[in-house]
């Protein structure tokens, strides 16, 4: 048995492998004393811009500020519908509350836990002006049906990929496949900040002038506004920082895809449903989320194990007493996946030895 139990993150294990390259950078922002629009943003941008094959990459306060900043960019407000999965951390539907405009739910693929194109169609309305795909714990949305939809309709996309930076569909990046992508640097992600942080993704030259107004007040030079923005700037040292973590992302990846694998094969025919991974999809495997009839009876057995896990989400966002007022449809696929889903260690530091006291306990629960 493991007895020092399984941490559902190591955040401290990580920060030991590139410490003194962070203290050194923090020391030389220190000495610049160019906490705000330091050289590092702009250093951060084209680097992350060059990793993830975009034209734009615009450093932003954090991932909630980015869905925002990128809802002000396409002008949605007052009178305007944004199709939203229910399914997903609040800030997708949140941010566009806060611009005025109305989320409208839509159900989940059950294998993914991504937004099912096939129900696009019945939440749509004269007044949709965007749709907003989650690519959750890691994986892409069907972005080829979602686009084609989107198409038809001239609607722009926002692709909500904060869980899943590095991801592919068809051999392109999240973030890249839309109008507008957005990214999170919260701590707990992929790649994460020492504090908040998020990006601004955009092939489109036009749209990525508008955001770097926005987020600066809105100017176009200083003291100069030609729209009402925000204060949606990145901190110089925090942007620092995540240019040397990012050298690190593709060896985090990789670990995390061998854990999501071993897991796999340890879970097979256990009685839990082991994520589905569509052809042609490159999974970054932010959480690995398995299904369970007795979820909770599971999350208690592996507690007393010492195994952490965690529940993203436990409740709907369509159910969610601030959203009330919109009166939302049942949602049935979202709601049963509420009941049942349950994310296991699968952080780049987790040994084999860990993953397999993780698969062998819940076989034994199963059992």
């Amino acid at each position: 048995m493991n007895t020092k139990g399984v941490a559902l993150l190591d955040l401290a294990a990580e920060y030991q492998l590139f410490k003194g390259q962070i203290l050194t950078t923090v020391d030389e922002v220190f000495t610049s004393q160019q906490f705000i629009s330091g050289p590092a943003i702009v250093q951060f941008e084209e680097k992350l811009a060059a990793k993830l094959e975009v034209k734009h990459a615009i450093a932003i306060s954090s991932g909630t500020d980015a869905l925002l900043c990128s809802l002000m960019a396409l002008g949605i407000g007052h009178g305007d519908e944004v199709i939203v999965p229910s399914f997903t951390f609040f800030a997708t539907a949140g941010c566009v509350s806060r611009v005025g405009a109305k989320p409208v739910f839509v159900d989940i693929d059950p294998r993914t836990f991504n937004i099912d194109p096939s129900k696009l169609e019945s939440v749509c309305s004269p007044r949709t002006r965007a749709i907003i795909p989650v690519h959750l714990f890691g994986q892409c949305a069907n972005m080829d049906a979602i686009r084609e939809f989107a198409s038809a309709r001239k609607l722009p996309i926002i692709e909500d990929a904060a869980q899943a930076i590095g991801a592919k569909y068809k051999n392109h990046y999240a973030g890249g496949l839309s109008d507008l992508g957005c990214l999170s640097f919260y701590p707990t992600k992929n790649l994460g900040c020492f504090g908040e942080g998020g990006m601004i993704l955009t092939n489109n030259s036009e749209l990525a002038t508008t955001v770097r107004q926005l987020r600066t007040h809105g100017e176009s030079q200083r003291y100069v506004h030609d729209r009402v923005g925000g204060n949606f700037r990145l901190d110089t040292l925090k942007a620092a920082i995540l240019s040397i973590k990012l050298d690190y992302l593709d060896r985090f990846t990789s670990r995390r895809r061998h854990n999501a694998a071993l897991y796999d094969r340890l879970l097979a025919n256990s009685g839990v449903t082991t994520p589905h991974v569509p052809p042609q999809q490159d999974h970054v495997y932010h959480q690995y989320s398995i299904l369970c009839d007795n979820r909770d009876g599971l999350r208690s057995f592996l507690s007393d194990r010492g195994i952490a896990s965690a529940i993203y989400y436990p409740v709907p966002l369509h159910q969610q007493k601030c959203f009330a007022n919109l009166h939302p449809a049942s949602l049935p696929t979202t709601e049963q996946t509420c009941s049942r889903i349950l994310s296991l260690p699968v952080h780049p530091m987790l040994t084999d030895e860990d993953v397999q006291y993780v698969a062998s306990s819940i076989r034994k629960f199963c059992s």
